[in-house]
């Protein structure tokens, strides 16, 4: 019989430790790390009115900004903004410089299968805009035309499906690179959402741009790594709760001049 104190015993007592400190390791996840830090890193692509922008005393404001300011209080944490662009948007996720991303993300089939996303929360319409004098009613209408669009965003996907061979798209890597473009009449059509349209017509009224057709409307959604059961559950279910006390319909209608639709409210039902 091995006395107390024989090596087996250790040797035993190490491995049991090792067991241990192993199992705890693979049952923390995101959300425990997120309420340790009691923290909440939320990425937001800081120009992309009226989600994100800073007014005149340079703070930030929008739809999107406002969402994730209600979700870190309601969460009892505090926020901090991890400025992206549009197109680092998943590798924030995925290389943890970001817990999740509040940022005008529609929820695709592609991102979906990298990323996982919340219930959405709010939408977003790509749409095809250009001055009035254009005659511009469907994508052939395209043909032969400068087109412009966001890198790796929605809008960019959806005008390379349907564009005409003879389309010229000249992609920029942010929507304040875009919008300086249209401002300043160095593009005249612009695949985007509409309220960034109504901006052009705010900074230039002389470019009098209108949205011709819708191509796409997609859901936004809160993103988050794959994989964070219990993180998605808890943002699904803040989500929900915001629908239907209605706290997300009046940031929308704050930022937006409008109504959430039917679909997304049904979410909170």
């Amino acid at each position: 019989m091995h006395s107390p104190s024989s090596p087996i015993r250790h040797l035993s007592q190490a491995l049991l430790g090792l067991m241990l400190l192993t199992g705890n390791a693979a049952h923390a996840d995101q959300l425990d790390t997120i309420l340790a830090a009691k923290k909440l890193r939320v990425a937001i692509d800081l120009a992309v009115p009226p989600y994100s922008m800073k007014d005149d005393k340079l703070k930030l404001i929008g739809s999107d900004v406002e969402t994730a300011q209600l979700m870190a209080r309601d969460f009892g944490l505090e926020l901090e903004v991890i400025p992206t662009t549009l197109t680092n948007r998943v590798p924030y996720l995925q290389t943890n410089k970001a817990d999740v991303v509040v940022s005008a993300f529609s929820i695709t089939p592609e991102r979906a299968k990298v990323i996982d996303f919340s219930v959405p929360y709010a939408p977003i319409l790509v749409v095809v805009g250009a001055p009035k004098s254009m005659k511009i009613d469907s994508p052939a209408d395209l043909a032969g035309k400068k087109v412009i669009a966001t890198r790796g965003t929605t809008n960019d996907q959806e005008l390379t499906k349907v564009a005409p061979p003879s389309a010229t798209i000249t992609r920029f890597d942010d929507d304040a690179t875009s919008m300086t473009a249209m401002v300043s009449g160095q593009a005249e059509v612009w695949v985007t959402s509409p309220m960034l349209l109504q901006v052009v017509n705010e900074k230039n009224p002389a470019r009098n741009i209108e949205s011709k057709f819708t191509l796409k409307a997609n859901l936004l959604a809160v993103g988050l790594r794959k994989g964070e059961t219990r993180l998605k559950d808890k943002i699904d279910h803040w989500v929900r709760e915001n629908l239907r006390n209605g706290q997300l319909n009046a940031i929308y209608r704050k930022y937006h001049h409008a109504e959430l639709p039917p679909d997304i409210l049904a979410a909170g039902r």
